[in-house]
């Protein structure tokens, strides 16, 4: 049985459920996360898996997806956050916002999104090597992973926009922001 998302209003309270394919090829508003992890100067990038129904092959964030009906978003972000990347990492929501974007196969994505942001948990004395065989990405959701420079990434997104997820274009200036504390 599929898992029912949450659609909601524009102040995000719940107005119903609805199938993933049924919010995205009728361009209803719903809830979903995006997952930011960094450390140092450096952001945990994911490229989606190339057959992924929407934006495959493009950078986006360590993780984003929807929680459940009758799941707390802060869960949900941990749990696909495991799931997606094989990572237990303690986040914390920054900011939320919502977008519209219509796909070329007549997708939508109308999404309230809850943008979380973590720091790559290193262990006790451990110096920062940001060693990607630590994680394990699930094949059926990303095609590789990276760690970026801030400063590269900055630059990236302005003269390179066409290799992000749409959400990401939005959401990754606030978060640089965020965490350089500018």
């Amino acid at each position: 049985m599929e898992d029912l998302l949450i659609t909601v209003d524009i102040y995000n309270k719940q107005t119903g459920t609805a199938t993933k394919e049924e919010i995205h090829s009728k361009g209803l508003l719903h809830r979903a996360f995006s997952v930011f992890i960094y450390s140092g100067s450096k952001m945990l990038l994911q490229r989606r898996a190339y057959d992924k129904y929407h934006s495959g092959g493009l950078w986006a964030n360590a993780c984003c997806s929807h929680p459940r009906d009758g799941e707390d978003t802060m869960s949900a972000a941990k749990r696909r956050l495991r799931e997606e990347v094989g990572l237990d990492a303690h986040i914390k929501e920054s900011f939320s916002f919502i977008y519209y974007y219509k796909f070329a196969k007549g997708l939508y994505e109308y999404e309230y999104d809850h943008v979380f942001t973590g720091e790559y948990p290193l262990s006790d004395g451990e110096v920062e090597q940001l060693d990607l065989s630590k994680l394990s990405p699930n094949p059926a959701e990303i095609e590789e992973l990276a760690w970026v420079e801030f400063e590269e990434l900055e630059k990236q997104l302005v003269s390179e926009p066409q290799k992000f997820a749409p959400w990401f274009l939005i959401s990754a200036p606030k978060v640089l922001k965020t965490i350089r504390d500018f």
